[in-house]
C-alpha cells in the first residue's frame, strides 16, 4: 500500500493514459503504438520498474484480444515469427544486468524516436519482401525490444505491413504473435525477480482500465482513420523519448 502512495498524481495520470493507449492498440491497432505505456511511466519511475509494471497488464489485455481475433491468424507466419522473437528474448534476459536505469531510460528514448521517425516517415514502405529470412530478423529485434519496454509492435509491423494482408489476418496474426511474446516474457521477468507484489498492485489499479482499453479498441477500430491515430501517437512518442534521452544524460 505504501508504494501505490508513493506515486504522484502525475504518475497515475499518464500510467493510465499510456495504459489505455496500449489497451485501445492491442484490440483494434495490432499493438503498433502500445509502445508508448513505457517511455509514459519511465517519466516518472525506472523503465525496468515500469515494464514490469506493464507486463502482467498486457496479458491481460491479450486475454481479450486473442478471444477477439484467434481465428484470423495465419499459422504459417507465427512458425517463422515465434523462434526469432524467442531468440530476441533470451538476448535481452542476457543483457539485463549490464543495462542500468539511465542508460534503459536513453535505449527507450532512442528506439521511441526511432520508431516514431519510422512510422512518420512510412517506414513500412520501404521493405516489399515476405522472406522468412527478413521475418526472423525483424521478430528477433522484436523480441529483444518487447522485452526491454514492450516495443515488440514496430519491428513485427515492418514484417507485416508490407505483405498487404487483410486487416482481419494482419490483426489476428499481430494479437496472438504479441501474446506469445508477452507469455514467454513472463518467466524471463520473473527469473529476474521482476514480478513482485508492489509491481502487481500497481498493475492491479490500472487493470480496470486495460479492460476499458481493449474494449474501445474494438469498438472503434472501424470507425477511428488508422493515420490519424497512429500519427498523434507517435508524434507524442518522439517528444518523451526527446525527453527520456535528456533524462538518461542529466
Amino acid at each position: 500500500m505504501d508504494q501505490l502512495l508513493s506515486f504522484s498524481v502525475a504518475f497515475w495520470l499518464l500510467a493510465g493514459l499510456g495504459v489505455l493507449i496500449t489497451g485501445i492498440s492491442k484490440s483494434g491497432f495490432a499493438g503498433g503504438v502500445g509502445v508508448i505505456s513505457v517511455p509514459l511511466m519511465s517519466l516518472y519511475i525506472g523503465p525496468v520498474q515500469a515494464a514490469a509494471i506493464m507486463l502482467p497488464l498486457l496479458i491481460l489485455m491479450d486475454f481479450f484480444s486473442v478471444r477477439a481475433w484467434w481465428h484470423s491468424k495465419r499459422v504459417d507466419l507465427l512458425k517463422i515469427m515465434v523462434p526469432g522473437a524467442i531468440v530476441g528474448i533470451l538476448v535481452g534476459y542476457w543483457l539485463f544486468d549490464y543495462l542500468n536505469d539511465d542508460i534503459l531510460r536513453m535505449l527507450l528514448g532512442v528506439l521511441s524516436i526511432g520508431f516514431a521517425l519510422w512510422g512518420l516517415l512510412k517506414g513500412s514502405r520501404l521493405g516489399r519482401s515476405n522472406s522468412p529470412v527478413v521475418g526472423y530478423i525483424a521478430s528477433t529485434l522484436a523480441g529483444f525490444t518487447s522485452f526491454i519496454a514492450h516495443a515488440g509492435g514496430p519491428p513485427m509491423n515492418f514484417y507485416l505491413l508490407p505483405m498487404k494482408l487483410p486487416r482481419e489476418q494482419f490483426l489476428g496474426t499481430a494479437v496472438v504473435f504479441l501474446a506469445i511474446v508477452n507469455f514467454v516474457k513472463l518467466f524471463a521477468y520473473g527469473a529476474l525477480g521482476q514480478i513482485n507484489t508492489d509491481n502487481l498492485l500497481v498493475g492491479l489499479v490500472l487493470a480496470p482500465i486495460a479492460w476499458i482499453g481493449t474494449r474501445l479498441g474494438l469498438v472503434i477500430h472501424k470507425k477511428l482513420d488508422d493515420q490519424l491515430f497512429y500519427r498523434i501517437i507517435l508524434w507524442m512518442l518522439l517528444i518523451i523519448g526527446v525527453k527520456l534521452i535528456a533524462d538518461g544524460f542529466w
